[in-house]
Order: structure tokens, then C-alpha cells, then sequence
């Protein structure tokens, strides 16, 4: 799915998707690489990372992934790393995340303590963007200094949001019980295994981290795993000298073993030495990553991962001379069972058909009114590309509403989909099975889903593709 490209100066480029350079490796974990990245239309440098579907179905991880993006879907906050876009292919996902210039905390503090001024900076910017993350709902449960970046204007983003939890994933109990985070930054009722609050755990990790940035050691350590353990259960550390009363205090609310007696974020909030200087950021003020907002009933419709035409992956325009590009994550994310995302996209499910032409937008169109006007069903256009047909009876749940939109795929090939705005949708199938497939036939190249044991197109169709086919086509 990566379209080759040449340099003016004849060199070879890695064009993602027809819309992202991708250019040199910037890290690399154990199922995905992190590569650096620039929007070719708009020069905007992202950082792509790039994992191994093959591995992470292997590791039964997929799980994970879906709610990995579930999640930045619902923390968009000013220091947290922003999710601009997720693309797929039979064989990667592709996140398309911020680039952050400044790199790791971690790099900054393993040169040594931090003064106290730019240690509460960070510290407040951390709390403001935990708090955030808790009021969606979200738990970090891995917070440490090498998740948490600094931008150009030194300003921290919390990244890596892999083994975050939602509250779906909380037991009868009310709590969770997975075991995960990084020894020394996990509170003691984690490793205790018996159930924990996952947004007071993430309270334990900021305070750890604040001892960190002040002392630059961890109040926790020791050469014996056990040994560690035992003084993280009994919340046992020392403080160093140069440590101001201050924040002695709040560190000493902030380790406490018992996670009913520790300090709350509200709470924290409150702390004069946490004050100081202190403006609470606006969240939701950074980029639009996933708009999918829902239309009025008039004009509902959308593909699997874009309930809207006002998708941020296919930003519609106004009498617009060509189509939307119906991009190569939702084309896959549509036609494909082998990774569909849509459940995390879309409120409910849209009864929807979809077919292919190697037709002009604009001969597609004529068509589509032609055939409406044939059934003797009333047309509105919505805009340049996309229709409603109304049926002139009723129905058994009111007049059928259909709307179709062209999206286009390549310069050669138009998706058209169709989707039931209203009526029922019985009548919606019989419409489009009796009416719609045999008046479309002239132009269609491939209908979804129809394979005969050979996997080409069916008779009906002047041609076929596969989902391979349409892969090279996107890119």
C-alpha cells in the first residue's frame, strides 16, 4: 500500500496513503515502528507508527489496538499527544499521531534533577491532563517519564495510550484487575492483584514521577524486585535534602499505600505549591482528529468509519468541481472483514449497499437521477455528489428515504454508496435487490460482496475488481 515515489532530485520516497511522506525511523517497540512523517498538501510534520497486524492477532492484541484509538478518539486535550488519523491495510495499521519535537521527559531527567520551578511545570501540565483523561473516563495505568513528551515549547504531552482502560473493562466489583504498568511507577494495590481504582493508581505514577523530576532517582528501588515491592506496598521512601516542605507534603499524599487515604486530583489541584503559576489549559482547543459528527435525519449517511460527510479523513466542499475522496483507511475499514473498525466510528449501524464504477462522478450522477425520477421518486440534491430519493408512497415505517453519495478512489474509479435514511428496511432491500441493481447495471464495475466461486464479479457487472485490486487503486 505504499505508493514509490520519486524526488526531483530522482531518489526514491515512501508516499503513504497518496497523502503522507514517510520518511526516517524515530523509535521502535516490540510490534510497531514510529516513523517521522509530512502531510504532502499541507507540509505538516506527524509521526506514523506503523504495527504489524499479523503480530499483534498473533499476540491476541487487537483488542488492544481498537481501544488504543477508542481512547485518543476521547482525550484530546492540549498535552496529550493528539491522534490526527488511523489507516489500514491487509497487513499494517498505520497511526498518524503529532509529531512531538522535544522528545522523552525521560531524556531530560536521566541527565539529572530538575529545578523546582520547571518540575511543577510539568507536574501541572501532567495533573491538568490526567484529570481530563479521568473525566472521559480513561485511566493512563502507565504513566512514567518515557511516555510523557515535551514538545518545541518545552509544553508535555502524554503519549502511549496501549494499556489504558475504559470503564467497559471494569469487573462487577466496579474495579480493574488487569496487572500492567512499569514495577516502579505502579501502585502497590496493582501488584497486589486484587482489584484496583484505575484513575487513584494513576495518581500513585504522578507522584512517583514528581519525586523523580525533583530528586532524579526513584523513591522506590532496589536490586532485589521483592525487596522493591515490599517498600512500594509500605510506601517506604526518602526524601533527599534539597527537597522544599512543600513538596515533601505533597509527595508524602501523593505515596500513600492505601489507596482510599491518597490525595484526589481535585484536591491536588487545591495545594498552593501546586498553584503557583498554574493556568488551567482548554482541552479540545488542538486540531479535529475524527470528527464524526451525526447529520440531521434529511441527510444521514456515511460509510463504516464516517457517520458524517464531515469526516475529518474526507472533508467535503461545497459545490465542489470532484467528489470526496473516500480514503484508503475507510475503503478497507468497508470493504474488508479482515479489519473493520467501524464500531468505534459510528453510533449505530446504517443499512448501506456500495458498488464500483470506472464512470466520471458526473455521468454517476445523471444516472443516479435518472433511474429516481424513472421510479417515480422524488430527488433533492444535498450537494455535488450526493442525493436523496424519496419514495412518493408510504411505507410501513413512513416514505423510504435513500441517500447515495459518490466518493471518489482514484482518478478511474468511483465508489457509490447507498444508505437508508429512513423507512424500513425490508422495503430499503427489495428497492435496492428489484429496482436499483438492474437500472445501474450500464455503470457499474463491481458490486460489494458479490463473488461467485471463482471471486469475480457476478453477471450483472460489466466488470470486477477485488479488495487487492482497490488497494493498489487508493494509493
Amino acid at each position: 500500500m505504499e505508493d514509490q515515489g520519486q524526488h526531483k532530485n530522482g531518489g526514491q520516497r515512501n508516499v503513504l496513503f497518496g497523502k503522507y511522506e514517510m520518511g526516517r525511523l524515530l523509535g521502535q517497540g516490540t510490534f510497531a515502528k514510529v516513523h517521522y512523517g509530512k502531510h504532502l498538501r499541507s507540509g505538516e510534520s506527524v509521526a506514523i507508527k506503523v504495527i504489524n497486524k499479523d503480530q499483534v492477532k498473533k499476540e491476541g492484541l487487537m483488542e488492544q489496538i481498537k481501544r488504543e484509538i477508542s481512547v485518543m478518539r476521547l482525550v484530546r486535550h492540549p498535552n496529550v499527544v493528539e491522534l490526527k488519523e488511523v489507516m489500514a491495510t491487509k497487513g499494517k495499521i498505520y497511526f498518524v499521531m503529532e509529531y512531538v519535537r522535544g522528545g522523552e521527559l525521560f531524556a531530560k531527567v536521566a541527565k539529572g534533577k530538575l529545578k523546582e520551578d520547571l518540575a511543577r511545570k510539568y507536574f501541572q501540565q501532567l495533573i491538568s491532563a490526567v484529570d481530563f483523561c479521568h473525566s472521559r473516563g480513561v485511566s493512563h495505568r502507565d504513566l512514567k517519564p518515557e511516555n510523557l513528551l515535551l514538545d518545541e515549547n518545552e509544553n508535555l504531552k502524554i503519549s502511549d495510550f496501549g494499556l489504558s482502560a475504559l470503564p467497559e473493562q471494569l469487573r462487577i466489583d466496579g474495579l480493574l484487575h488487569t496487572q500492567c504498568g512499569t514495577p516502579a511507577y505502579v501502585a502497590p494495590e496493582v501488584l497486589r492483584k486484587k482489584g484496583y481504582d484505575g484513575s487513584k493508581a494513576d495518581i500513585w505514577s504522578c507522584g512517583v514521577i514528581l519525586f523523580v523530576l525533583l530528586a532524579g532517582f526513584l523513591p522506590f528501588q532496589d536490586e532485589n524486585i521483592m525487596t522493591m515491592y515490599r517498600k512500594v506496598f509500605r510506601a517506604e521512601y526518602v526524601s533527599p535534602p534539597w527537597f522544599s516542605h512543600e513538596t515533601k507534603r505533597l509527595i508524602s499524599k501523593l505515596l500513600v499505600a492505601d489507596p482510599e487515604k491518597r490525595i484526589s486530583i481535585e484536591a491536588i489541584m487545591k495545594v498552593p505549591w501546586f498553584q503557583k503559576g498554574f493556568t488551567r489549559p482548554i482541552a479540545c482547543t488542538i486540531g479535529s482528529p475524527f470528527k464524526f459528527e451525526e447529520e440531521n435525519e434529511e441527510i444521514k449517511g456515511g460509510s463504516g468509519v464516517k457517520s458524517s460527510s464531515k469526516s475529518s479523513a474526507s472533508p467535503s466542499k461545497s459545490s465542489s468541481a470532484t467528489p470526496a475522496f473516500f480514503n484508503a483507511f475507510e475503503l478497507i475499514s468497508t470493504m474488508s472483514s479482515g479489519f473493520d473498525l467501524s464500531s468505534l466510528f459510528e453510533n449505530k449501524r446504517k443499512t448501506r449497499s456500495m458498488f464500483t464504477s470506472k464512470f466520471s462522478a458526473s455521468t454517476i450522477m445523471a444516472k443516479l437521477e435518472s433511474v429516481a425520477k424513472g421510479l417515480r421518486f422524488r430527488v433533492g440534491k444535498v450537494k455535488d455528489f450526493k442525493v436523496k430519493m424519496q419514495c412518493s408512497e408510504e411505507g410501513r415505517k413512513g416514505k423510504l428515504l435513500v441517500t447515495a453519495e459518490v466518493f471518489e478512489v482514484a482518478p478511474e474509479v468511483a465508489i457509490v454508496e447507498f444508505s437508508k435514511s429512513s423507512g424500513d428496511s425490508l422495503e430499503y432491500a427489495k428497492f435496492y435487490e428489484d429496482c436499483v441493481r438492474p437500472a445501474l447495471k450500464d455503470i457499474v464495475w463491481s458490486w460489494q460482496g458479490d463473488n461467485d466461486s471463482n471471486g469475480n464479479g457476478n453477471g450483472n457487472c460489466k466488470g470486477s475488481t477485488s479488495y487487492e485490486d482497490l488497494q493498489k487503486l487508493t494509493v
